[in-house]
């Protein structure tokens, strides 16, 4: 009897045990909030966007993609619903075509197409495409996995990846007749040439050339019965894997990529997945999520706000990509192979990224911020010039704010003179250069009747980004002792006054003898005319460097505050259709990048209640929306969008990204609680229920401004911020 008691006192205290673990790890879970549906889905309500879609437009509403990527991969293994579009996957699609290995939710990449078939004949459809419809019902997701039934194959699909590797298990219903298509014709990019061989009963090995070339090697756990080929090279051709029948299992294929050799692509392999299980690489992956998400935790706050937080945060870490193999090799900018000891990655989308995605990148992964600049150098002593991205010379900010911030393991000298190179060398990195610091403007055509797609110089927003790049580079002249540089880029980024026209109180364009643009009307959008991607209204904000300078220009707070308010209350006019000029608060864009630090302006005279309406409204009711909470208001641009959402919600952003300081607003959340990058703990608590500010507190001295600086990021504290 004793010893029966004794029997089940011990199962109590198991049992006990078991259900505080399980307790224990379900408070953990951080990769339960994140969903990577969001921004997979289209924006339709015109209420927002600001107009009517036309007929066969989509909005650009995040163009995200769905699948398994670890944080800034070189694979990104995802379904493909429809190719040329932004990522790949559109939610309201029902047929999927394959699972490509590289995305970025930029029209390009959606490399190597691989989909399991069954059961169907081995001819495309009359457009020359294989597919099989899915519902959404027989689909799931979370970071580092995907799965969806295929319908018409009766295939179960799951993916799971590595940094440089895709691992595939496919449950086919029916054992015989089991193949799998290797589409090597498609792509988002023009596929100019592929191959692929086999290598022995189960092996696979070749390449896609899409302007770069990418290299694959596969394996398999079941024999290859013969590898079909068709038209091997062509567009229209495409590879079929026939599988020998028999075996119970699930057909699992692991692949390897590689931007230097199918040799790296193996070795990528061999190293990264090897002999693993499937469940093995998930699991792992998992935990590289958990491990990397749990470093922001927070109390308080809806379901629906912590999943946006840490959507946003895993989706602001999967871009730049990885581009270096394990053994260090690499393709530089001249399609040359090289080798480095540290990780080489994709340049950064810099033209969005710069305003506050690269800044959190280094707050949450020091290292890969620091590998993407030496990076960036290593294009640099390539081709002269550090990289810049669609428009402005960004690189300065981004690399002087990590720089500043204590990013400074690299060659900061070297680093420092392709910057200069960039700012003084025409041609170059700069557009337009020689203009900009002759006149101090960069001018634009008088144009009689411009529209949308009317393609000129975009001055206005070149001057106003060229004087803030001045200023970001400047900052690392000073920090380098070099004052005859400091003075003189710290003159040129006072040109952003240059554009400013004080009869209409608009940045506005300007002619080469310097007259005034005639033909001007601020709410019409243009995509390369005076303005990128904007109108009058979206750009006459920027000067995040010299906000005093810009309130001077409209005549003191008075004066700024009044347009400021009417930046958000001048309607739209449903009329001006620009894709991605969408999400309109008044004149206000979301839905696009250039105004991005508007929101935030009204600190600057002492009327934060008024940023933080907005910016309330913004986090509210622009993110997660539609009928199935899964549109964004704009496009994501690489984790542009997201890593405004993460900064906004904590009440930390980098209004300046060069700068190390953040503007405090009021977090969503009661209290944050950041490791950061330096192992210590930052604590944010905001007590009150209000929105408004009025006291914002240091280590419990009370703070001068809405500043804080990058110190609490590196020593730790404490931020208490209390509200009405």
């Amino acid at each position: 009897m004793k010893l029966r008691i004794k029997n089940l006192s011990l199962m109590l205290i198991v049992l006990l045990a078991s259900f505080n673990v399980s307790k224990g790890q379900k408070t953990k879970s951080f990769t339960k909030y994140v969903n990577t549906f969001i921004g997979t889905a289209p924006l339709t309500d015109s209420a927002i966007l600001g107009y009517n879609l036309p007929k066969g437009w989509r909005s650009w509403a995040g163009l995200t993609f769905p699948g398994s990527s670890m944080p800034n991969a070189m694979v990104q293994l995802s379904p493909i619903t429809e190719y040329g579009s932004g990522a790949g996957y559109e939610y309201e699609d029902n047929m999927i075509y394959g699972f490509t290995h590289t995305n970025k939710g930029h029209w390009n990449l959606c490399n190597i197409p691989i989909l399991p078939v069954s059961g169907k004949s081995t001819t495309p459809d009359q457009d020359g495409k294989f597919g099989s419809h899915f519902s959404h019902k027989k689909e799931s997701s979370a970071p580092g996995f995907y799965q969806v039934y295929l319908d018409d194959y009766d295939v179960n699909v799951s993916l799971t990846s590595t940094l440089r590797s895709g691992y595939h298990k496919y449950e086919y219903k029916n054992k015989t007749g089991r193949k799998i298509l290797f589409d090597l014709g498609k792509a988002n990019n023009r596929v100019g040439n592929w191959k692929i061989e086999q290598i022995g009963n189960t092996d696979l090995q070749g390449f896609q050339n899409v302007g770069e070339v990418i290299y694959f090697y596969a394996k398999l756990n079941n024999n290859i019965e013969k590898l079909e080929k068709q038209e091997e090279g062509s567009r229209k051709g495409f590879a079929m894997v026939h599988l020998a029948d028999g075996g119970k299992e699930p057909v699992e294929l692991k692949i390897g990529l590689s931007f230097v050799s199918t040799e790296n692509a193996k070795e990528n392999l061999e190293k990264e997945i090897g002999t693993k299980s499937f469940n093995q690489i998930r699991n792992e992956g998992t935990q590289t999520w958990e491990t990397i998400l749990s470093s922001i935790q927070v109390k308080g706050g809806t379901e629906k706000q912590k999943q946006m937080l840490y959507s946003s945060l895993y989706r602001s870490l999967l871009w730049p990509a990885l581009r270096s193999d394990v053994n260090g090799e690499y393709t530089d900018a001249k399609k040359k192979p090289g080798k480095a000891d540290f990780n080489y990655y994709t340049e950064p989308s810099l033209w969005d990224t710069y305003r506050n995605k690269d800044v959190l990148l280094g707050l949450i992964s020091p290292k890969v911020a620091l590998d993407v600049i030496k990076s960036m150098k290593d294009v640099g002593d390539k081709t002269g010039f550090i990289p810049t991205f669609f428009h402005g010379d960004h690189g300065a900010s981004s690399i002087v704010g990590a720089y500043l911030r204590g990013i400074d393991n690299f060659d900061v000298e070297g680093t420092y003179k392709l910057l200069l190179r960039n700012a003084n060398v025409s041609p170059g990195a700069r557009p337009h250069l020689e203009e900009y610091i002759q006149k101090g403007y960069i001018s634009d055509p008088d144009i009689a009747n411009p529209h949308v797609e009317t393609k000129a110089n975009a001055g206005v927003s070149k001057t106003l980004e060229y004087s803030y790049d001045d200023y970001s580079l400047a900052q690392m002249a000073k920090k380098l002792g070099d004052t005859t540089n400091y003075r003189i880029l710290m003159a040129r980024s006072k040109n952003f006054k240059n554009m400013f026209d004080p009869s209409t109180r608009f940045m506005r364009g300007r002619l080469p003898n310097g007259d005034w643009i005639k033909n001007f009307n601020p709410q019409y959008p243009y995509y390369e005319y005076m303005y990128r991607e904007a109108n009058a209204w979206q750009v006459s904000f920027f000067a995040p460097h010299d906000i005093p300078g810009l309130i001077e220009l409209y005549g003191g707070p008075v004066g700024f505050e009044s347009k400021l308010d009417s930046l958000f209350t001048v309607p739209w006019n449903p009329k001006y259709i620009a894709r991605n000029v969408e999400t309109m608060i008044g004149q206000y864009c979301h839905g696009n990048q250039p105004d991005h630090e508007a929101p935030f302006a009204y600190h600057f005279i002492g009327k934060p209640e008024k940023s933080q309406k907005i910016i309330d409204k913004i986090l509210n009711e622009l993110y997660g929306i539609g009928p199935e909470g899964l549109a964004l208001s704009g496009m994501d641009d690489a984790g542009e969008m997201s890593a405004w959402y993460v900064l906004s919600s904590l009440g930390l952003y980098t209004f300046s990204a060069t700068d190390p300081e953040y503007l405090v607003t009021a977090p969503l959340f009661d209290e944050v609680i950041w490791k950061t990058n330096t192992n210590k703990t930052l604590t944010i608590k905001k007590p009150g229920k209000g929105r408004g500010i009025t006291v914002i507190k240091v280590n419990g001295v009370e703070n001068k401004g809405y500043f804080v600086s990058h110190d609490l990021f590196k020593n730790g504290g404490n931020l208490e911020i209390i509200t009405k």
